[in-house]
């Protein structure tokens, strides 16, 4: 990857004891009850999918992957169980009579566009007959539901903190956050970032890394983004008041472009794969962002409850668009997700999270 030059082993040295001892913080209480939600195994189930993707024709083409010509359906029927428990059916109805009045954000990139478009559909599925408006102005999305006065909004923001446009060029400010009064006084955020900062190259948005005075033309980018994310915290922190506001983060959300993680190293990245990996751990190990979010969040004085969907999204090998992400093979996304897919499950543990607090 370039300037993404890290040692994964060094980070897990320093990291594993700090961050591990203490992974079951603030993940909706259920840990506490017995019931971790995120220690489990994919298994087949016919009553999924949760919806028909062709019911909601909102949905945006690079994750429609039935429609785009993807031939197998054996993803579409994987159902997430915890280990000591049962994850709670999900109810679109429930929730949306819990929001009413209110309104939900996803604040990041692309995989948080995944998110909002599932649960933007799973909520339309459970109440069809209900209208809704669906409009965008700049960089949000709000997905209205009149009849409960909910709103579901999408904000994109890849790296959280901002990049400003300078007369040398593009920069991103590592301690900077000026967006953030973009997602005041909503009722439910959902953060996410992590996909952007490994880019190089043409797909890289910034020109130099900025930190204070100082200015940089490159930076390890794990340890820009635990940067970039100690900014968000102590915004979090000073900003939020927990009776008002439920903030969660969506964790890492992993790619399968590297067969040799999940011990297929013949792999021509994600294509071709039709079946999850059976068990409960990913052979690649643990993804080193994923460390950095628990660092961070483990620093917190606010409350803000991981959606520690990584792992569980690491087994899903097979759940990405890959060559039908756009109608054809002009592409290989192994980072996004097929919809109906493995985004419907994080809406099913946000669920689980709401209701539990």
């Amino acid at each position: 990857m370039g300037a993404f030059h890290i040692s994964v082993a060094l980070l897990l040295l320093s990291l594993l004891h700090q961050v591990h001892s203490e992974h079951s913080y603030k993940v909706g209480g259920f840990v506490k009850s017995g019931c971790d939600l995120y220690q489990g195994n994919w298994i087949s189930d016919q009553a999924y999918p949760l919806y028909d993707v062709s019911s909601c024709p909102f949905i945006e083409r690079e994750f429609d992957c039935q429609n785009n010509g993807r031939p197998d359906k054996d993803y579409l029927k994987y159902r997430w169980q915890p280990t000591a428990c049962n994850l709670p059916r999900f109810n679109g109805g429930d929730l949306l009579s819990r929001l009413r009045g209110k309104s939900i954000m996803f604040v990041g990139d692309s995989l948080s566009l995944n998110q909002w478009q599932s649960l933007t559909c799973m909520l339309h599925t459970a109440v069809p007959e209900a209208d809704y408006t669906l409009a965008r102005t700049g960089g949000i999305s709000t997905f209205t539901f009149p009849a409960y006065n909910v709103k579901v909004l999408f904000y994109r923001n890849a790296f959280l903190v901002d990049i400003i446009s300078t007369s040398e060029g593009r920069v991103l400010k590592l301690d900077s956050i000026e967006g953030a009064k973009l997602w005041n006084g909503i009722d439910v955020l959902i953060f996410n970032t992590w996909h952007w900062w490994t880019h190089t190259g043409r797909k890289q948005p910034w020109d130099f890394i900025q930190e204070g005075r100082r200015m940089y033309k490159d930076m390890d980018r794990l340890v820009a983004y635990e940067k970039g994310l100690n900014t968000w915290a102590k915004w979090i922190d000073s900003n939020v008041n927990p009776t008002k506001t439920k903030v969660f983060f969506q964790g890492v959300s992993p790619d399968h472009a590297n067969g040799s993680l999940w011990e297929e190293p013949n792999a021509k990245f994600c294509e071709g794969q039709t079946q999850p990996l059976l068990g409960q751990t990913y052979p690649g190990g643990p993804h080193p962002a994923e460390l950095v979010v628990e660092k961070v969040l483990g620093t917190m004085s606010k409350p803000v409850y991981l959606l520690d969907i990584t792992t569980l999204s690491q087994l899903r090998k097979d759940g990405h668009p890959s060559v039908y992400g756009h109608g054809g093979h002009r592409d290989m996304d192994c980072s996004h997700w097929c919809l109906a897919g493995v985004p419907d499950t994080w809406n099913e543990l946000l669920y689980a999270a709401l209701i539990q607090n």
